[in-house]
């Protein structure tokens, strides 16, 4: 059978394959379930009654099991065994003090200034906005690094690494940022936030911890005793169509949810969504030129680069509902992030596998006359 890009993670080096079909035309499909989920929303509002209602505290069920459905096959496919490896590599101290930056410097304080540039006027979308910034990507990530053909072990690593520090740093974060670095900007702008650690545990938990539960208990169980061929060629591939149909199964969920207000409110979501395409461009771009300065191959750069230009929508929303309600303009600057970030994301994948075709050898290695920027 034919081997496809994004429907098994290959090992580092290995040279780029062909595109499946639903790969290839993964762009129309997003725009496709984008589309029937506003029209759902706006004109079948009885249907996101239904959905809300599916809902326990902040947590929407239906969303759960989409992005858990969409992230296990990734994480099904991370060879655990072999993580030893990645850690003792020469460049891995660099990679992981790069991805650290990125994540927990570069991008909180990126979007905290381009929220301040985009909505002075608007403090409740402002502070969505950065929300979503300080809250760093461990779901959708899998998704994009897989079809980007990055390293699937480092991304997991990347991801983990991420789930502690954002039940260590989040709720710090989100208070220096909207109470104590607003107020200094603008006197009086700062808004008193409580978000406790538990609340951004239990997202973590729900969002991350099960598919990782499930991906690991499915490789320890399975590939003993069917083998890697038929554990890469036949079950991955499979198992990667399954998490592609949750992708599009979540997104007509989300999108149906917020319709309405997409079609009532087109301006608010135009001005919300400007700061966040400059947002993941830059943060893709400025990930991408790092690695490449620092020498790192074709796989691990996309893992990189994914990982620091995304972000943990789940936990920004269900924090943004839990403090401010599902009505404010916090909940909609945060529903408004996984909107932008799905679309720009998927095009960033075709730029990331374009830079591939550019910049790289056919085993992932750097061109010699690049390394060097």
């Amino acid at each position: 059978m034919n081997e496809t890009a994004g429907e098994y993670c290959p090992p580092p080096g290995t040279a780029p394959k062909k595109l499946s079909f639903l790969n290839r035309y993964l762009t129309v499909w997003i725009f496709a379930a984008m589309a029937l989920g506003i029209a759902m929303g706006a004109f079948f509002p009885e249907v996101a009654d239904a959905i809300n209602s599916l809902s326990v505290g902040t947590t929407s069920i239906p969303i759960a099991v989409g992005l858990i459905l969409m992230m296990y096959p990734p994480l099904a496919k991370v060879r655990y065994e072999e993580l030893g490896k990645l850690t003792r590599m020469p460049e891995s101290r660099a990679m992981f003090s790069t991805s650290l930056a990125l994540n927990y410097v570069v991008g909180p304080l990126l979007m905290f200034a381009l929220a301040w540039i985009f909505l002075p006027d608007l403090p409740e979308y402002r502070i969505g906005l950065i929300l979503t910034g300080v809250a760093r990507c461990i779901a959708m990530v899998l998704v994009w690094n897989q079809l980007a053909d990055g390293d699937c072990e480092y991304a997991a690593i990347l991801v983990a690494l991420n789930s502690l520090f954002q039940i260590a740093l989040y709720s710090f974060y989100a208070y220096f940022l909207i109470t104590v670095l607003s107020d200094l900007i603008s006197p009086g702008s700062g808004v008193a936030v409580s978000i406790s650690i538990a609340s951004v545990a239990t997202s973590v938990l729900i969002y991350l911890g099960i598919p990782f539960l499930a991906g690991i208990v499915t490789r320890y169980a399975l590939l003993p005793r069917r083998g890697a061929d038929w554990y890469d060629k036949e079950l991955m591939p499979k198992l990667s169509k399954l998490s592609l149909l949750a992708l599009l199964f979540t997104i007509v969920i989300m999108f149906s949810l917020q319709g309405e207000k997409i079609l009532r409110l087109p301006l608010d979501v135009v001005r919300i969504a400007m700061p966040l395409l400059v947002y993941f461009i830059i943060m893709f771009l400025l990930s991408f030129w790092a690695s490449m300065r620092q020498g790192f191959d074709y796989p691990h750069t996309a893992a990189q680069s994914f990982t620091a230009a995304s972000n943990n929508f789940e936990l920004a929303i269900a924090i943004a509902v839990a403090v401010f309600g599902i009505g404010s303009g916090v909940a909609l600057a945060a529903v408004i992030g996984p909107l932008v970030e799905v679309p720009v994301l998927i095009s960033l994948v075709n730029l990331s596998l374009y830079f591939r075709r550019k910049y790289y050898n056919e085993d992932g290695s750097i061109m010699r006359s690049e390394a060097g920027g």
